[in-house]
């Protein structure tokens, strides 16, 4: 791997930066409100130019040196390294949140950018922690998942969408046609009460309750009411509201996303009545090279899907998979606007879905 690349995931704390530096740009230009809502620009805004600006990498390592690269600490210790700047990062924002004079509209914008920054910071580095086999690593996802109130997400994500994906039965694949305000609510609910049921299913098989000391999920939801409470005796009701809202923004920001990664696409249901294994062509691809530093490869989503425990660094650019027109941030942006979506999204389904065709 190049040093570029190497030294370029640590790109990813630049999104927690962008919170202070939106204070830093309010108490500068004496307009906290206005700079509160800076971090969504830079998100959704800069990076995706800067995405067209720097262009694509589908560069993909050979076999040894991916051997090499999957054993190499540096990436691991990316990864580690989210929980405790996320931590701090929330600490800190829910004081500044409290104590700074935002107004109603820099409220939101504060908490807009707080929840899209934990879905990156949070969810994205906890996604990448939980598909691995060191207790460690499992371990910080857990906790980054708790911080943000989408603790089921560890349970549901790993037995339920990578079992189900892209089928009728997974709430994190979008139907063709299904607008994303359709799908958001949906997702939400049935992922969490998914993550429940699974859990219940797990205990049951071992011959006990579902309120026993190990559901996961009764372990991870007093985790997160600890933070509940803790941002509560601290900075009083305005910061529990802060607590629990940046936590709702964070799980819709992955929603979102999940709706980006899997629109339109379906497996085939076989003769026997299951549906045919999952592969690199069931997740929408995208090989922007700058956002995909952001975000530890998420967007190389089809490798992921056909290899799930393989670490980010080596995960594969595969130019068979179904291809998204533009980065996260961008198609983010899209879903959003579901007129424009179908426009520019529903042909690339067609034109996959038809070998040898152009999307329009």
């Amino acid at each position: 791997m190049p040093l570029w690349k190497r030294l370029g995931f640590l790109a990813v704390f630049v999104v927690p930066a962008l919170m202070p530096a939106a204070a830093w740009l309010g108490q500068a230009s004496g307009l906290p409100g206005l700079m509160a809502w800076f971090p969504l620009f830079f998100l959704f805004v800069l990076l995706p130019l800067a995405d067209l600006a720097l262009g694509h990498d589908a560069a993909n390592p050979s076999a040894q040196a991916s051997t090499k690269l999957e054993a190499d600490g540096w990436f691991r210790g990316l990864t580690l390294a989210t929980l405790p700047v996320h931590l701090a990062l929330l600490a800190w924002s829910g004081w500044f949140f409290t104590h700074a004079s935002l107004g109603v509209a820099g409220s939101v914008g504060w908490l807009l950018s707080q929840g899209i920054v934990g879905g990156v910071l949070a969810i994205n580095s906890a996604h990448e922690l939980i598909h691995k086999q060191t207790r460690l690593e499992r371990t910080a996802g857990g906790i980054l998942l708790a911080s943000v109130g989408y603790q089921g997400f560890k349970i549901e994500h790993l037995r339920g969408h990578h079992v189900h994906v892209s089928t009728p039965l997974d709430a994190s694949s979008a139907r063709y046609g299904q607008t994303l305000w359709n799908f958001l609510p949906r997702a939400l609910l049935r992922n969490s009460t998914s993550a429940w049921r699974l859990e219940a299913a797990r205990l049951s098989r071992l011959g006990k309750r579902w309120w026993h000391w190990r559901n996961e999920m009764l372990q991870w939801s007093l985790l997160w009411l600890l933070f509940a409470a803790a941002f509560t005796a601290w900075l009083g009701v305005p910061g529990l509201v802060f607590f629990l809202l940046q936590g709702l923004l964070s799980a819709c920001s992955l929603e979102i996303i999940n709706y980006v990664e899997h629109y339109g696409l379906e497996r085939r249901l076989l003769e026997d009545g299951r549906y045919e294994r999952t592969n690199h062509l069931h997740s929408w691809n995208s090989d922007y090279a700058l956002s995909n530093l952001f975000l530890f490869h998420l967007q190389r989503h089809s490798d992921h899907h056909e290899s799930p425990q393989r670490r980010y660094q080596v995960l594969l650019h595969h130019e068979d998979s179904p291809q998204l027109p533009g980065g996260y941030a961008a198609m983010f942006v899209l879903a959003l606007v579901p007129p424009l979506w179908f426009r520019l999204v529903d042909p690339r389904v067609q034109a996959f879905r038809r070998p040898g065709s152009e999307p329009g």
